[in-house]
């Protein structure tokens, strides 16, 4: 019975992997549903001056400050007073072992620019939402250059390029409402995509978090695009909870064992 049960978990296990999305079609159906917005989050088909990502799907991901929640913030850049509104995207939670290798494309839109502009970022989170390490950070400076962002913490991803400015100035995206094809401030634009590489420092559960903040006010949106998200080159596979056949199994297991325990022992 036990050597069936465990084939059987081993099929459902192959199964899983088999059906999962591909690293470059993660978005290709929408968000996927085990991954949480806090704000203004969808995915988009290349979009005016976004185009799709290199390695990536047909659609990518993207979070918007336009019709983002109150009280979102990074914690070290600028006090909550300075953060308006803003938007959140987590990934749902995978397994990752050390010297693994986490990429991913992302691309930094923002109508607004001077000394107050916008911000985003790139984390890596553990399973429970607190912070392991910055991988990216975007906003832009007055002097020029919006990678990396500007008075935020150094980012742990390395990024090719390593250096980028946005190029504008009025850059045109859905997700940017009506702020789509405006600019507060010059420097405005896309900064076009970037690629990030991390290396996994220590196993374990991991999520991944991308974010925007409007800075001061509402106006002049900012958006970040995001696609080609692979560990190793394979899609982020979701931490299995214990539910359907993997408590079936389990509760096969136990029956079994009391089982064995009950039977009376043979008299020699």
């Amino acid at each position: 019975m036990e050597a069936s049960f465990y084939r059987l978990l081993a099929g459902a296990a192959v199964l899983a992997v088999l059906t999962q999305p591909a690293s470059a079609q993660i978005f290709d159906a929408g968000l996927p549903a085990s991954w949480a917005c806090q704000g203004n989050c969808g995915t988009a088909e290349a979009d005016g001056d976004v185009l799709l990502a290199p390695g990536g799907g047909e659609r990518y991901g993207w979070v918007s400050n336009h019709n983002g929640a109150a009280g979102v913030r990074l914690e070290g850049v600028g006090g909550p007073r300075d953060s308006f509104n803003g938007s959140v995207l987590r990934s749902h939670a995978f397994a990752a072992s050390a010297g693994q290798v986490l990429t991913f494309q992302f691309n930094y839109v923002t109508t607004d620019g001077g000394d107050f502009s916008d911000y985003g970022w790139v984390r890596l989170l553990d399973a429970a939402g607190n912070p392991v390490a910055m991988l990216a950070t975007a906003r832009t400076s007055p002097g020029g250059g919006a990678v990396p962002g500007f008075g935020m913490p150094a980012g742990a991803a390395t990024l090719d390029p390593p250096y980028n400015n946005v190029l504008g100035p009025a850059p045109a995206w859905s997700p940017l409402g009506p702020d789509s094809g405006t600019c507060y401030v010059e420097p405005c634009g896309v900064t076009d995509w970037i690629g990030a590489r991390y290396t996994i420092a220590g196993g374990g559960q991991y999520r991944l978090e991308f974010g925007v903040v409007n800075w001061v006010d509402a106006s002049a949106d900012t958006g970040m695009a995001f696609d080609a998200i692979a560990l190793d080159g394979r899609a982020l596979l979701p931490v299995p909870e214990p539910t359907g056949i993997t408590l079936l199994a389990a509760g096969a297991l136990m029956l079994a064992a009391r089982q064995r325990l009950r039977r009376p022992r043979r008299e020699s």
